[in-house]
């Protein structure tokens, strides 16, 4: 019980870092000085610059060894097994059509895996937790691009999945760059290097900053009665993570910092990006909005616990 009290407050202290720098962001919005709008024309320099240089950074100061790569390997399946377990603990739950049923669907499988659990791992367990979650990262692009615009598009012709889309994203482009430095073990040149780590450092406070503003203006009002947003943080926060850590402890595929890694994306809030598809494809962006914000308050406390509980 001692090693699980001490976990949980290395876990809890670390997500109160981060939410110091929400509320931050929060606090901007409210004053003006850096507004929600002025944070999405940002959301792409994150996204695709500063996210990619986090990404290629790992994998180019990390020595390559087979153990490393059948890591990395395990590190793709259990993404994959994450996205499939939400998948499937959704098909029974919104069957009926009711409205924002879709909106509910994919908030319990895509988590802020870019966001939240990637910063995350990198101040917990730094640049092998890092590496491991790019490829979940990776994984969670290539689903949502294929499987989330298939369950987001309301069109009785759904649009064609782009496989442009799926390649051009920091996963992909973060792993393409970097990989070569860690196949190889040539080093980047130092000209290289520390710009890509300079850049690769902004990636948490400014994905905390951006989140804030986000928080700032999704409107408390319903936020705590809406029995809906309850239902979709359990599934997503607590059920999806507590079946993945059964699966993976009692099998023993995978272990120490793998195994955290892991636990970090399972447990990772509903994703940001659930409000930009909503937009995209006419769904009721405010229900997104209140549906992402909830799961990213309840976090706070759900994610310690889990991240505890894959440390023991």
């Amino acid at each position: 019980m001692e090693v699980f009290l001490s976990n949980v407050w290395i876990a809890t202290r670390q997500v109160l870092i981060l939410y110091v720098m929400v509320a931050v962001g929060f606090l901007c919005d409210k004053t003006g000085l850096f507004t929600e709008k002025t944070a999405r024309l940002t959301n792409n320099l994150l996204f695709y610059v500063i996210t990619t240089a986090v990404i290629v950074k790992s994998f180019a100061t990390t020595p390559f060894t087979p153990e490393t790569a059948k890591q990395l390997l395990l590190a793709s399946l259990c993404a994959v097994g994450t996205h499939v377990l939400g998948i499937l603990l959704t098909l029974p739950l919104y069957r009926k059509g009711r409205p924002h049923d879709v909106i509910y669907k994919y908030a319990c499988i895509y988590g802020n895996f870019g966001y939240m659990a990637l910063p995350l791992a990198q101040a917990l367990l730094g640049n092998e937790g890092v590496l491991y979650c790019s490829m979940g990262v990776l994984v969670f692009q290539v689903f949502c691009f294929t499987h989330g615009i298939h369950l987001m598009d309301k069109k009785e012709e759904k649009t064609k999945f782009s496989i442009k889309k799926i390649l051009l994203n920091p996963g992909v482009i973060g792993i393409l760059l970097g990989l070569p430095f860690f196949v190889t073990g040539l080093k980047m040149p130092d000209f290289l290097l520390e710009p890509v780590s300079g850049i690769a450092s902004m990636n948490t406070p400014l994905a905390m900053i951006l989140l804030g503003t986000y928080m700032s203006n999704c409107g408390m009002k319903g936020l705590l009665s809406d029995k809906n947003n309850y239902f979709v943080t359990l599934i997503k926060n607590i059920v999806v993570p507590l079946i993945m850590l059964v699966i993976l402890k009692t099998t023993g595929i995978v272990t120490g910092t793998l195994l955290v890694s892991t636990l970090i994306q399972a447990s990772a809030p509903v994703a940001n990006n659930t409000v930009m598809f909503s937009a995209q494809y006419g769904h009721d962006t405010g229900v997104a909005t209140k549906t992402v914000t909830f799961s990213t308050f309840a976090s706070v406390l759900t994610m310690p616990c889990i991240i505890a509980l894959a440390r023991l």
